[in-house]
């Protein structure tokens, strides 16, 4: 996911500007509020990765223990376990109060495929931030940032499976099938089980908010700017008014997908998602093959600074371990809570089925894409072409010009592929739609669920969210890049409470769906 502005361009004053100063109240406020530290550390980061571990722990290590079973769930090997009869010693499956004779039916609610809702939700969390932003941890903290990294992303791979199994478990299915879930529900419906109902309002209205807040941003924005950005840079176009068209010509395309709902995005994630990542990934598996000698250097690095850094300015292990942790957070958005809410539309009456899929997210994200770029810079820059520390910003001297975020990632690429400009705008392009369709879905429901399900209030929010899809593309938007990243982290609380009041159903459910698969 990309929260924070990776590429720059030489932009024309007058709208990025005012933008700026329009939001930058704002964006200093929340994120002053949303980033307060704790012994020097952003409280929010804390809560995310001590959660993380503790739930890894509680439920027995699901990370491990189950990520065979994930995959074979995507694979559909236990889809005949939703068409059999579920045991009467189990009791309710969903919290609407379904008796045992009708439980039989309740594969029928749902709309997506497991693998159409998995290439949804990584479609959200796949993004820019897996070029830019694990350059931007290794020009901070060196090599060692990537260790932490994928510690973070392993872990983080036990709060998806939670919130994305509570997200099934307390979804709401409309008359006409279609299906309304994420954490505005388990903290409502949920909280108000455990005796906690005016709690569990406050918390789903705000992460609601939140939410709508970060899909205008992070999730729309952000993504349109830094596509306009590449492909500016590749036409080599400076205007304005360029960036402007280039917006409406990504509102056009975003509009006529977002149009058709969760079906017509997940049917265009589940071709998007893969190419786009089997492309990228492609690309680092021949760079990593011409220097095939050089990976087990790269790999040893990585270990060793992890715990020995040498980075100026990184500040020992806390500080690489920050940077690492950081990176990794902002890329998968474990703890956030937005994937719930494209997995909960999944097809399945086991609502473990489809945590157990969900937790495969990170693994791709964090610790298989980001790691793959990781070694890709890293053995780049055994060349000596950069500082690791840079100026403590994230921008390095490369050939005395500084280059930031995905500028470093671009620099490494092009050092072995020819016209690597034009296969790295294709995939940023990629990217960013792909994150801004699946973003509109979450922000949508979060909107219903604020607003109602008519369909005026639908028209709505779709062009306001197509406006900042333009919006993002003609400005630079600094304060809306700050204003984005603290509504996301912002989401983490309210999603927390739920997490830590409904984790004894997860453990129930998870307990029903493996007994379910072994009969």
């Amino acid at each position: 996911m990309l929260m924070i502005p990776m590429l720059t361009f030489a932009q024309e004053k007058g709208l990025d500007q005012q933008i700026d100063e329009a939001f930058k109240p704002v964006s200093d406020f929340f994120s002053s509020v949303i980033f307060f530290p704790v012994f020097g550390t952003p409280f929010v980061l804390i809560l995310l990765v001590a959660s993380a571990a503790f739930f890894t722990i509680y439920f027995g290590f699901p990370n491990v223990r189950h990520f065979f079973t994930a995959i074979n769930v995507v694979r559909g090997k236990y889809d005949d376990v939703d068409h059999a009869v579920v045991e009467p010693a189990y009791g309710d499956v969903t919290p609407g109060g379904d008796s045992i004779e009708t439980i039989r039916d309740e594969s029928k609610e749902g709309e997506v495929s497991h693998f159409q809702a998995l290439a949804t939700a990584v479609s959200g969390t796949v993004g820019n931030g897996n070029i830019a932003g694990v350059a931007l941890a290794i020009a901070l903290g060196g090599p060692g940032a990537t260790f932490w990294m994928i510690i973070c992303g392993l872990l983080g791979m036990s709060t998806k499976f939670v919130e994305c199994t509570l997200g099934v478990q307390y979804r709401d299915v409309g008359e006409d099938g279609t299906v309304y879930g994420g954490p505005m529900y388990y903290l409502s419906k949920g909280l108000k089980e455990k005796g906690f109902e005016t709690l569990g309002k406050i918390a789903a209205v705000l992460f609601a908010i939140f939410c709508i807040g970060g899909s205008f941003g992070g999730g729309n924005a952000a993504q349109s700017n830094q596509a306009t950005v590449v492909i500016k840079e590749l036409l080599g176009l400076q205007s304005s008014s360029a960036g402007a068209i280039i917006g409406i010509i990504l509102a056009l395309v975003v509009g006529i997908i977002i149009i058709g709902g969760i079906k017509r995005i997940a049917t265009v994630t589940e071709k998007v998602v893969p190419f786009m990542a089997l492309l990228y990934l492609l690309a680092c598996l021949y760079i990593l093959g011409v220097n095939f000698s050089l990976v087990d250097d790269a790999i040893g690095l990585i270990i060793s600074e992890a715990f020995n850094p040498k980075a100026i300015g990184v500040g020992g292990v806390i500080g690489v371990l920050l940077v690492g942790f950081k990176r990794a957070a902002f890329s998968n958005e474990a703890g956030a809570g937005s994937a719930s809410i494209a997995h909960s539309a999944v097809k399945t009456k086991y609502s473990a089925s489809e945590g157990l899929v969900a937790l495969l997210e990170p693994f791709i994200d964090t610790v298989l894409i980001c790691t793959m770029t990781a070694l890709v810079i890293i053995i780049f820059n055994f060349g000596g072409f950069f500082e690791y520390g840079g100026d403590g910003t994230g921008g390095v001297l490369i050939e005395g010009v500084r280059v930031e975020g995905a500028g470093i990632t671009a620099k490494a690429f092009a050092e072995y592929i020819p016209f690597s400009n034009v296969f790295l705008t294709i995939a940023v392009v990629l990217f960013a739609v792909s994150t801004m369709i699946s973003w509109s879905y979450y922000g949508l429901q979060s909107w219903k669920f604020l607003f109602g399900r008519g369909k005026k209030a639908d028209l709505v929010y779709k062009m306001l969210f197509l406006t900042f899809v333009v919006i993002g593309a003609a400005a630079s938007m600094n304060s809306i890049w700050a204003f984005s990243d603290a509504m996301i982290f912002a989401m983490v609380f309210p999603n927390m409470v739920g997490l830590y009041f409904l984790m004894p159903v997860v453990k129930k459910q998870l307990k029903r769906y493996l007994q379910a698969i072994r009969s």
